[in-house]
């Protein structure tokens, strides 16, 4: 029996947005192996939730025969992509370049396979992007764009009143050659991305297809949103890392366990490879039950990242924390000095950003040590008051261990 065609499964389980040149598309990835590729900006050391996403489309490719190229934007980062964005980007020195280029390689061989025939490569375009020489760049590639139809693409409009750098203007044109580079250098067809990237993705295709090919094609997927509307994977830490040092494997559990129960659905459908069948089974039910694919979820997306030993020892915690269980071993943790404030504490667990938020958590009764709520807002944690772990707890979801040094 002939396997499902990759473009029906990533439609059927939600991720496909838009496309050019569908049918011819469809045809070509069930005809034969396709070499795709990926942008990451390195503007951190850790890649967030929204690269999980592409690089799940990515292994779903992979799985179905076709060849990632996943292309490491070293170049384009010293411009910064200003897609989203409400004001230019802070520019990056070299070495943190290089640095967020070394820490990413090894975030992203846990989710693509770099062996065998389709196995993944890593490209790096500060490789042939840094050593373009202006005129001959301009003359060749910028002549091919229409600035009127560059400013009317949504990475550009909504900069418009703000102000928007020639220097950032030019990030269209980078990435667009980057597919020219690899379409030449390595037979690649597809780009894909996130449906932000759009305007740039089918800047690189149409660029393919101006200079004579017509087997250039271009595919985004929808974003990680809740039902409405807002990105998934910001904390009050701020973005869900992938980095276990950045975010704790029990920390980024606790995340999906405890997403609303409407995008249950849609992260076991676009984060896990369980089957569509399986899916349908744990989240067509009522009430409380939906608790339990909300567990599924919160295990299979955290084996997914950190690997399933970790996985099991949040879920260890949570179910410890929840349930009757004593143990804190694997829960979140942080240093305090001895006789530290409340409000100290509160903000080194990262329930609260500032001493005035700390503040209005203790006065409106949400936060408790070891389940005994505490409302005096000067209330000094002394070691020698303690038996045992010292738990402090913000609500009924968010724990952190205390630990004085």
């Amino acid at each position: 029996m002939k396997e499902e065609n990759v473009f029906n499964i990533l439609e059927k389980r939600g991720y496909i947005e838009q496309t050019i040149d569908k049918e011819n598309l469809i045809k070509t990835l069930g005809e034969k192996s396709v070499p795709f590729y990926i942008g990451i900006d390195p503007t951190a050391d850790s890649l967030h939730v929204g690269h999980f996403v592409s690089l799940m489309v990515a292994s779903y490719m992979q799985k179905a025969g076709h060849k990632p190229i996943i292309l490491v934007g070293g170049g384009t980062a010293t411009i910064g992509d200003p897609s989203g964005k409400t004001d230019m980007r802070k520019m990056l020195s070299r070495e943190e370049i290089n640095h967020n280029v070394e820490c990413i390689k090894k975030q992203i061989s846990r989710f693509v396979n770099f062996d065998g025939e389709n196995g993944a490569i890593i490209v790096n375009n500060a490789d042939w992007l840094l050593n373009l020489k202006f005129i001959d760049f301009m003359r060749e590639i910028g002549s091919l764009f229409s600035v009127n139809k560059m400013l009317a693409a949504e990475c550009y409009k909504n900069r418009l009143e703000t102000g928007l750098t020639f220097f950032e203007m030019s990030y269209m044109l980078m990435q667009s050659y980057d597919f020219l580079h690899l379409y030449q250098e390595y037979g690649c067809k597809l780009e894909i991305g996130g449906n932000d990237q759009w305007s740039n993705i089918i800047g690189g295709a149409n660029l393919i297809r101006k200079l004579g090919h017509d087997d250039a094609f271009a595919l985004t997927f929808k974003l990680l949103t809740t039902k409405e509307g807002k990105k998934m994977g910001k904390t009050e830490k701020g973005a869900l890392w992938l980095d276990s040092k950045k975010t704790s494997p029990y920390e980024f559990y606790q995340y999906w366990r405890n997403i609303d129960d409407k995008d249950v659905k849609t992260v076991l459908c676009m984060l896990t490879f369980l089957p569509m069948e399986e899916i349908e089974s744990i989240t067509n039910v009522e009430g409380e039950k939906i608790n339990e694919a909300k567990k599924i979820a919160a295990f299979e997306i955290t084996k997914l990242v950190h690997g399933e030993k970790a996985a099991k020892e949040a879920e260890e915690a949570a179910n410890s924390l929840f349930g009757s269980g004593t143990n804190t071993e694997n829960m979140p943790s942080c240093d305090i000095v001895n006789n530290s404030s409340i409000l100290d504490a509160i903000i080194k667990a990262g329930f609260a950003p500032s001493k005035g938020q700390a503040r209005i958590l203790v006065s409106q009764g949400g936060i408790s040590i070891n389940d005994e709520k505490i409302t005096d807002v000067n209330y000094i944690i002394n070691k020698a008051n303690y038996k045992k772990d010292i738990i402090l707890k913000k609500g009924k979801k968010g724990f952190c261990k205390l630990i004085i040094k």
